[in-house]
């Protein structure tokens, strides 16, 4: 009976370890799943620029634009209301509106994507109010630009290169103030 003992330890260690290791996993694969998307552009996750394409070809390709919101969160939400079409390469420049309808002020964010999926490794984004958290105070209305173009690359690419138009969409979540920002907002400063 002495000598099964050590082979339930060695069992039990091992079970450990493979609990551990896999709890490990879980916890790690939202950001390597983030960190994927936004380096391979899958599930329509846009890249971020610094400047505008030095290239602009002739080819042109239509951009929608799409605005929800997280259930519950009392903000309205509105996409441009005209499609863009551009050349690809050429800059353009959009703006979602945002209205807080109520009596106090609501911080929130937004998530995004693009569209057809193979489109989004080729869409990029200069500047975006979807890169900081937004604040609206009671009956606030703003306008909110992105400044984006359509990477020249999207033509080297046989997937991609035949889509004739990308949808850039935005949902809004409400995310919590921080006590003393809530507090400075209530009282005017």
């Amino acid at each position: 009976m002495s000598a099964a003992t050590p082979n339930h330890a060695k069992t039990v260690w091992k079970l450990v370890g493979v609990v551990t290791f896999m709890g490990a996993l879980g916890w790690a694969s939202v950001p390597l799943y983030d960190l994927f998307c936004r380096v391979t552009g899958y599930g329509g996750t846009t890249n971020v620029a610094e400047q505008g394409s030095d290239q602009i070809l002739d080819e042109t390709i239509l951009v929608r634009f799409d605005a929800s919101l997280e259930s519950g969160m009392p903000w309205e939400f509105e996409p441009p209301a005209e499609p863009m079409e551009l050349r690809i390469g050429e800059t353009g420049l959009a703006f979602y509106t945002a209205y807080n309808p109520t009596d106090r002020a609501i911080a929130g964010t937004a998530t995004f994507n693009v569209a057809p999926y193979a489109g989004g490794a080729y869409f990029s984004k200069i500047a975006c109010f979807c890169f900081t958290e937004q604040v609206l105070q009671p009956g606030e209305r703003v306008e909110m630009p992105v400044t984006f173009f359509v990477d020249p690359e999207i033509m080297n690419d046989p997937e991609a290169r035949g889509i004739p138009a990308l949808t850039l969409s935005y949902t809004f979540f409400e995310t919590d103030m921080p006590d003393n920002e809530y507090a400075a907002l209530q009282d005017g400063e």
